[in-house]
C-alpha cells in the first residue's frame, strides 16, 4: 500500500505494515526464517469495508517477491488512493540487510504511479514517483513502500525492535520512528492470535500508523491501523492466512 507525500491516507505497508532500520547484521541468518506466504486482509476506510487486498511473498534463490493486490468493494474505487490495486517489490536479502532491487506501483489514479529501480553498483536509485523524477544516494538503509515489510520481519525475527526507517517519497527521503506499544491477543477472522503492537510516525506528524505482529506467524500483521489523533484514517484486518512452515 502507498501514501502520497503529504501522508493524505493512503496505506504505505506496512508503514502496511511496516517500518525499519536496515542495518541489520547477521541478515542471511534472517532470512532463513522468512516464509513464503500469502494473505488476505479487508480494506476498511470510513468505517466501510472498501477493498479486499491480497499479500504475497514469494522466493526464487535469494530473491524474494512481495506484491500487494487490491480488489475495490461498493465505493471502493473511491479509495483507490488508499488501497492501490497492484504493487510489486523485488529484494534481495544479504549480509547487508534487505536490498531493494526494483519497486512499481500502478493503477488507481494515474498520477500516482510509482516505478522505481535500484543500481547496487552506483549506489542510485532512480525511476518516477507520482511523475516526478526520482535520482537520490542509495544506502542499506532506504526503502519503498513494499520492501520495508521485509525489513521489518528481517528484523524482528532477528529479535530486534527496528527504531526508524527511511522511506523514498517522491525525490526525496524521510524519516519515521518506530517503537514497540504493547502486546494484545486479536480476534480475527482466522480465530484469536497472540500479538506485539508497534507504531510508526513521521516527525512532527500528527499521524501514527499501528501494526499489529504476529510472532508465532513470522511477525506478520494481522492487522494496519492509520490514526490522526482519534479519527481512524484506514484499517487493513486479517483475513486468510496461507504460510509455509
Amino acid at each position: 500500500m502507498r501514501q502520497s507525500s503529504d501522508e493524505s491516507g493512503s496505506a504505505r505497508w506496512l508503514l502496511a505494515v511496516a517500518a525499519a532500520v536496515l542495518l541489520v547484521s547477521g541478515g542471511t541468518a534472517a532470512a532463513e526464517q522468512l516464509k513464503p506466504y500469502t494473505a488476505t486482509y479487508n480494506g476498511i476506510w470510513r468505517g466501510m469495508t472498501v477493498a479486499v487486498s491480497t499479500l504475497q511473498l514469494e522466493q526464487t534463490g535469494d530473491t524474494w517477491t512481495f506484491s500487494s493486490r487490491s480488489e475495490g468493494r461498493g465505493i471502493g474505487k473511491l479509495a483507490s488512493g488508499v488501497f492501490p490495486p497492484l504493487q510489486v517489490s523485488v529484494v534481495r536479502v544479504t549480509d547487508q540487510g534487505v536490498l531493494p532491487q526494483s519497486f512499481k506501483s500502478t493503477g488507481g489514479d494515474t498520477d500516482k504511479g510509482i516505478l522505481l529501480n535500484y543500481d547496487w553498483q552506483t549506489h542510485r536509485v532512480t525511476g518516477n514517483y507520482e511523475k516526478t523524477k526520482v535520482d537520490l544516494p542509495l544506502t542499506p538503509q532506504v526503502q519503498d513502500d513494499g520492501s520495508v515489510q521485509l525489513a521489518l520481519m528481517v528484523e524482528l525475527l532477528a529479535g530486534r525492535t527496528p527504531p526508524t526507517v527511511q522511506l523514498i517519497d517522491q525525490n526525496s527521503v524521510r524519516e519515521y520512528e518506530f517503537t514497540r506499544d504493547g502486546e494484545e491477543t486479536l480476534e480475527t477472522q482466522i480465530g484469536p492470535v497472540k500479538s506485539v503492537v508497534f507504531k510508526s510516525q513521521k516527525k512532527y506528524s500528527p499521524r501514527i500508523t499501528r501494526f499489529w505482529c504476529a510472532p508465532e506467524r513470522g511477525f506478520i500483521p494481522m492487522r494496519v491501523q492509520q490514526k490522526k489523533g482519534d479519527d481512524v484514517q484506514w484499517t487493513l484486518e486479517i483475513a486468510s492466512l496461507k504460510r509455509q512452515y
